[in-house]
């Protein structure tokens, strides 16, 4: 009688599907991140209506087929501009990530490298920069460069440089004592190499979930910035302002308000859980609890 020899667990992508799959947190997260994503590229292409296309006799019409969320108080097709004021929303926040991550990465990498007064200067400065946040910061700009979405881009990635900074300095420090860093140190190699070689492969995981984090958080930064005027500007459609155009005609027409509050609690939603699922995922402790 032969033997059957155990079947070999997945790996490589095959594994990360699976574990994917098996994620509902991820899996849910990703659905609602992917259908967002699809809406804004697709506003690239085709919205119902023209956003910025007026008609004062449909203003403020109810839920109908002709307008399945109904008009604004300039006759204007709520859906389209949802579906418009996405890629704003995602636009701005994407940015804004990438400036914070391209900047804070670095820095929080040279401080664990370095040591000494250059890791304690750094952070102190990122302390001084976490006294001032995002909508202050915004504030600050505006009132020299005047209002404006890329005036909230630099607002909102200047205020996620220190938090990249500290999560790479943490995760770098971490792992500077490992013997196969001290090996690649006993071999010749410079700080710099290392870093390249070593210490951001490892660290790259935990950027990602901070990454996803940061995403929502600008999300909600600039439905932020946007509600107080600082976001972008008309006929520019944006979530935050059209909470802002929707607050005094609430109890007229409570759509106003609805549509647009549900697209962002959906979109951060569906972000933290992808996090939380990327987490599950990436963090060898958490998968052996699961």
């Amino acid at each position: 009688m032969s033997m059957q020899p155990p079947s070999a667990e997945p790996t490589g992508w095959r594994a990360l599907v699976r574990m994917a799959f098996a994620n509902r947190s991820f899996l849910v997260g990703f659905i609602i991140t992917a259908l967002i994503a699809a809406m804004a590229l697709v506003s690239f292409l085709w919205t119902p209506y023209d956003v910025t296309h007026l008609v004062v006799a449909d203003r403020m019409k109810g839920l109908s087929a002709e307008h399945p969320f109904g008009t604004d108080h300039f006759g204007r097709d709520i859906l389209s501009m949802i579906m418009v004021g996405s890629r704003n929303s995602i636009a701005v926040a994407l940015v804004a990530v990438g400036i914070g991550m391209g900047i804070g990465v670095p820095l929080g990498c040279w401080a664990a490298a370095r040591g000494g007064w250059i890791d304690e200067a750094l952070m102190r400065f990122n302390d001084v920069v976490f006294a001032f946040p995002a909508l202050l910061s915004a504030v600050m700009i505006t009132a020299i460069f005047g209002p404006g979405a890329i005036n909230a881009i630099i607002a909102i990635g200047i205020f996620n440089v220190p938090v990249f900074a500290r999560v790479a300095r943490a995760g770098a420090l971490s792992l500077w004592p490992r013997e196969y860093v001290l090996a690649a140190r006993a071999s010749g190699k410079g700080k710099a190499l290392i870093t390249i070689e070593h210490i951001l492969p490892n660290i790259a995981s935990i950027l990602l979930v901070q990454g996803t984090i940061q995403f929502a958080l600008g999300i909600l930064a600039e439905a932020g910035l946007s509600y107080l005027g600082l976001g972008a500007q008309p006929p520019m459609p944006s979530w935050g302002r059209m909470l802002f155009d929707a607050q005094t005609r609430m109890m007229v027409a409570p759509h106003l308000a609805i549509f647009p509050g549900l697209a962002i609690v959906i979109t951060v939603l569906g972000l933290n859980l992808l996090g939380d699922g990327l987490r599950d995922m990436l963090d060898p402790k958490l998968r052996r609890q699961r």
